[in-house]
């Protein structure tokens, strides 16, 4: 008797020290894959100047970039945990890694504690995590629904912050608060191409408000530093060795099934490389989505968008109106069907001159002041 009794007590024992491990330290796979069909019409053809042509085709990332990754965290004791993210991002049409990265998307560890977390690591920035969203690109709207250029990277898809030092704050009554700073890890160049931001929230209940500033110094100066990629090939003018700053804030409500928002972002590039240029860029956005079921639910997004490219050849204003819908039915808790459509018109340059639409995400700009995409598709979520 007394054995049996030893042996269920060492059971237990033994059983209650997994149970803690397993509590203790967790790492989950997860991801998403999205592709569909794609319209474009107005895109450049570049076999003859002048020359247009209408795109058809198989896309990735309609919505959002198809991605896996893995998410782990281990107790520490005494509300601390050790935590870690790497996310990779890949086109689903033909299998490639998006931008060559292993995980391109997100790298970081760090630590978490009831007052906040702090990370190290390619990471977002407070414009992104504050102002994303607040915008249609950022929640519901996706790849399309960005605002022209995307040089305000509401999406984050446009760039990450490299050897960043990140600080966002627990949720204190509603409020949160959040830092980054991106070293520029060049030897003697301390500043040669670093970034830094601020940003700050607020929620109660249904209502949402966010502001937020990034700036970033000699972007593209050596290839090691803050932020490597090139966000600004699809509006206004290459400027060299570029500082960025981008700001905005905004705010939305949401009553029962229905969210509306609001959204102003300004973004201000400047070169002393490069004929002194400079480049302002001004978003207005407003957006609403509506449950119309638990299951289907409509978008609809309109952004002006009003944009000053000052070089010392050709100085420009150019302004673009983007309207956006959207539809979205879910098979189930992880899988839903969409369909969308976007349309944007420039204007604004002088007489005997035309200014270029360009829709993120499209591919190659439009041949005219107009371009319209329709896309269909297919997203699962694990």
């Amino acid at each position: 008797m007394k054995k049996n009794l030893i042996v269920t007590a060492i059971a237990a024992l033994a059983a209650s020290f997994a149970t803690a491990a397993s509590a203790q330290s967790s790492v989950t796979l997860y991801g998403l894959v999205d592709a569909g069909l794609t319209y474009v019409n107005n895109v450049q053809n570049h076999t003859g100047e002048g020359e247009k042509a209408s795109s058809w085709g198989v896309t990735s990332g309609n919505l959002n970039m198809s991605r896996w990754g893995l998410r782990g965290a281990e107790d520490l004791g005494g509300g601390m945990k050790a935590i870690f993210t790497l996310e990779n991002g890949f086109n689903l049409a033909n299998g490639q890694t998006v931008g060559g990265n292993g995980f391109g998307r997100q790298a970081f560890v760090g630590l978490s504690t009831n007052d906040g977390t702090l990370t190290l690591g390619h990471q977002t920035d407070s414009v992104t995590d504050y102002l994303g969203p607040l915008s249609a690109t950022g929640t519901w709207g996706g790849t399309y629904f960005a605002l022209p250029g995307n040089l305000d990277n509401l999406n984050g898809d446009a760039f990450r912050e490299n050897n960043s030092v990140k600080f966002q704050s627990a949720n204190y009554a509603g409020f949160s608060f959040s830092g980054l700073y991106g070293f520029s890890n060049a030897a003697g160049s301390f500043a040669a191409n670093r970034a830094y931001s601020i940003g700050a929230g607020y929620t109660n209940g249904g209502l949402k408000f966010g502001a937020a500033y990034m700036q970033a110094n000699g972007i593209g100066s050596n290839n090691v530093g803050a932020i490597t990629a090139d966000p600004y090939a699809t509006i206004g003018s290459r400027i060299g060795d570029i500082r960025q700053r981008t700001f905005g804030a905004g705010g939305s409500y949401a009553m029962g099934p229905a969210t509306v928002g609001l959204l102003w972002t300004q973004t201000r590039q400047d070169s002393n490389t490069f004929n002194a240029a400079s480049n302002i860029v001004n978003n207005y956005e407003v957006n609403g989505r509506y449950a119309v079921t638990p299951a289907l639910s409509v978008g609809a997004a309109y952004t002006f968008t009003n944009a000053k490219f000052n070089d010392t050849f050709e100085p420009t204003r150019v302004r673009y109106l983007q309207f956006g819908l959207q539809t979205d039915y879910a098979l189930s808790k992880r899988t839903d069907i969409y369909a969308e459509g976007v349309m944007q018109i420039a204007s604004g340059l002088p007489a005997g001159q035309y200014p270029v639409a360009g829709i993120s995400g499209a591919g190659d700009v439009s041949s005219s002041s107009r371009q319209v995409l329709l896309s269909t598709g297919i997203r699962h979520r694990f």
